[in-house]
């Protein structure tokens, strides 16, 4: 009776025991959350729940998992307890990326909140991002390795390998030259303020917003939702557009064709009340004028503003939609056109070309 009594209270009462410190633990949260609304801290601490218990069980079967008394768990003693050994290091390993995520995550909101420069906040928001990414690859790193030095041939391969570290690492350095740009590179951009997550950015002619950095790759959302996934190498070594530096106001242009007879004076006033019934118009600026001519047409060119890169494209398409549609209707003769009538005084040019023409003779010469 004693033989299946003990394993199941060792086994049983670590398993009672986690369960019941991790309910406090969720408990204590929640209350915590409730008395500090104004902080996302305790709230967000509350998904660290599973690698704290997984930690707590693992604690507790390492340490008591020979008084179980089981004929299993002596023959293999050695092989359960760096079992659980790799258990514990994998589940702290767990529970601290989970930890820093909280803290940053609840950091970076309560900073946001308050924040009313939007440009720094996403500079915050990429900064942060890259932290945490480098402090998760350092975990991970550390606990892999811990790991491994659970295993005694490990131990013993680990003299020769500090021996060999110099030469390792030219040779490691040579091999992830790229790999180590673009890590740097990564670092240069978050602390460099380059570009930010949000960003509205032109490269290779492609339009779009930064949606995701890396401490390798770097993503841009265009306009019709395509991703282009680039190394942040790119980023630092080559130029490119960053509209929402410096600010996220933008001036753009519309052209129109028009032939020479255009109403200049009367676009100008319906150019600006077109603009003040768009409602993504800002108010700062507007003008028209001619920018060019050619034998047939002239160039007119409209200006407006807005508030970032994204209503800049809609007042644009607006104000050229209306426009034409403005000019069809109340104005068809501005719109180009393609003469096909003979020029005045063509039928009298050729008649007194033909008549001092010599006649020609019989033989047609």
């Amino acid at each position: 009776m004693e033989d299946v009594l003990r394993p199941l209270t060792v086994i049983g009462g670590s398993l009672v025991i986690t369960l019941a410190l991790g309910w406090l633990a969720d408990l204590a949260l929640r209350r915590i959350d409730a008395a500090h609304p104004e902080t996302p801290l305790w709230g967000l601490l509350r998904r660290c729940r599973i690698p704290l218990q997984l930690l707590l069980c693992a604690a507790l079967l390492r340490g008591s998992y020979d008084a179980t008394g089981l004929g299993l768990v002596d023959d293999h003693t050695m092989g359960i307890g760096r079992a659980l050994t790799l258990v514990l290091i994998a589940a702290s390993a767990w529970l601290a990326v989970r930890v820093a995520a909280a803290i940053v995550e609840a950091s970076y909101s309560r900073y946001a909140a308050n924040a009313h420069d939007r440009a720094r906040v996403r500079r915050v928001r990429t900064q942060i991002t890259l932290i945490q990414r480098v402090v998760t690859a350092v975990v991970i790193t550390v606990a892999a390795a811990a790991m491994l030095l659970t295993f005694p041939e490990m131990r013993a391969v680990g003299t020769s390998v500090l021996a060999s570290a110099g030469l390792l690492g030219i040779v490691a350095g040579v091999a992830a030259q790229s790999t180590l740009g673009n890590l740097f590179a990564g670092l240069q951009i978050a602390f460099g303020d380059m570009v930010r997550i949000g960003d509205t950015v032109v490269v290779d002619g492609e339009w779009g917003t930064i949606e995701e950095i890396t401490l390798t790759f770097l993503t841009v959302r265009t306009w019709d939702e395509r991703r282009i996934t680039m190394p942040v190498s790119y980023f630092t070594g080559k130029p490119f557009e960053n509209w929402s530096r410096g600010g996220a106001q933008m001036t753009g242009t519309v052209f129109f064709h028009l032939d020479h007879s255009a109403p200049l004076e009367k676009m100008r006033p319906r150019l600006h009340e077109i603009l003040q019934e768009c409602p993504e118009w800002d108010g700062r600026a507007w003008s028209l004028v001619v920018t060019d001519t050619t034998p047939s047409t002239m160039v007119v060119r409209a200006l407006v503003t807005a508030r970032d890169a994204d209503t800049i494209f809609t007042v644009r398409c607006q104000v050229r939609e209306r426009m034409i549609e403005w000019l069809r209707t109340e104005h068809p003769y501005a719109l180009p056109r393609i003469s096909t009538a003979q020029a005045p005084g063509h039928d009298a040019a050729a008649l007194i070309e033909q008549r001092a023409a010599p006649p020609l003779t019989k033989d047609g010469r």
